[in-house]
């Protein structure tokens, strides 16, 4: 396939989508699972509880998975065979899958191995944004085209994870090795503040006002709680074990946070900042994401090829998964 026939199924694609509504409340959509271990990407049907395909991703492996707001297109960047500061294979692309026909439509060419990691959507103007950790960098790109079109400096090295505010302003990452977290203007691309957290640490989400961000601190039990008003560690949430993905409820009352050296998801209250609750889950659980509607929340769990699907009525499991070997990245795609 040539660069311009896959720009072009992208952007066919795109362009018949109706916008992303402001509040999804409905149910109707599929999970994505970026299954490390079979370098692909699972398509689950969350009715039938069932992963439904596996997308040949084309490449090394990829670890994260964002969809297009009109659910047409996954986006997934090809990290490489390695875990973040340790060496191996460094990933210089990121590909693009059609959803419904469930083909690889697009790739995108770094230039040079970037480890691109995290896809998120700009929440107002529609540009795609991943992390490129090795240029200690944030890569902005036109998703129709696939084209890079700028860059906002971290600052610092293995920018892993980020987040960006609901007003598309600011973005967070979670720099991994430095232990740190960038705060970026992403309109001046450039780095505003760095805020310690400590030796290490991982992933990152923010609430849903945004005004307060989350960071699993990887030498304490505890979950790092940045004010967005003055980016500064303004408390922390101690955990049953050491944090990895977090995500918060629609409603803005919970923060579902994946605990894999204990094998569970703890279940924070923001409102008291502490656990209301934890669940058992298979063995190391990775990422979390809510369904849009807030009843179901989805944890991957790597090492068990399983999703676990909770419903947040009762906080108990509605349902496992099976996935894909190396069940790591989640992300929710709208049925249109």
């Amino acid at each position: 396939m040539t660069r311009r026939t896959a720009t072009s199924l992208i952007s066919a694609a795109l362009s018949t989508s109706p916008a992303w509504p402001a509040h999804q409340t409905k149910a109707d959509g599929e999970l994505l699972v970026a299954n490390k271990g079979d370098r692909s990407l699972g398509i689950i049907d969350p009715a039938t509880g069932k992963q439904v395909a596996a997308v040949p991703e084309n490449g090394v492996t990829g670890h994260e998975v964002i969809a297009s707001p009109d659910g047409k297109i996954a986006y997934v960047p090809i990290y490489g065979d390695s875990g973040v500061g340790k060496p191996g294979t460094d990933g210089r692309n990121m590909v693009a899958i059609d959803i419904a026909s469930r083909k690889v439509v697009g790739s995108l060419d770094f230039g040079h191995g970037v480890r691109p990691h995290c896809p998120q959507f700009g929440p107002k103007n529609g540009l795609l944004y991943v992390s490129t950790e090795l240029d200690n960098s944030i890569s902005i790109i036109d998703p129709k085209s696939l084209k890079v079109i700028g860059t906002v400096p971290t600052g610092q090295k293995e920018s892993h994870m980020f987040v960006i505010s609901p007003d598309g302003k600011r973005a967070y990452t979670a720099n991994v090795g430095p232990g740190t977290v960038s705060v970026l203007d992403l309109d001046a691309r450039k780095t505003l503040k760095i805020v310690p957290i400590s030796s290490n640490t991982q992933r990152i989400s923010i609430s849903v006002g945004g005004k307060m961000v989350f960071t699993s601190d990887q030498t304490k039990s505890r979950l790092a709680v940045i004010n967005t008003a003055t980016d500064t560690v303004e408390s922390s949430v101690d955990l049953p074990g050491l944090g990895y993905g977090t995500s918060p409820t629609p409603d803005g009352k919970w923060l579902v946070v994946a605990v894999p050296t204990v094998n569970k998801v703890a279940v924070v209250d923001l409102e008291a900042l502490r656990v209301a609750q934890t669940i058992d889950v298979p063995k190391a659980p990775q990422a979390v994401v809510v369904r849009p509607d807030g009843k179901i929340a989805y944890v991957s769990c790597d090492s068990s090829s399983k999703v676990a699907a909770i419903r947040t009525s009762d906080w108990q499991i509605d349902t496992l998964i099976d996935a894909g070997k190396g069940a790591d990245g989640l992300a929710w795609a709208v049925r249109s």
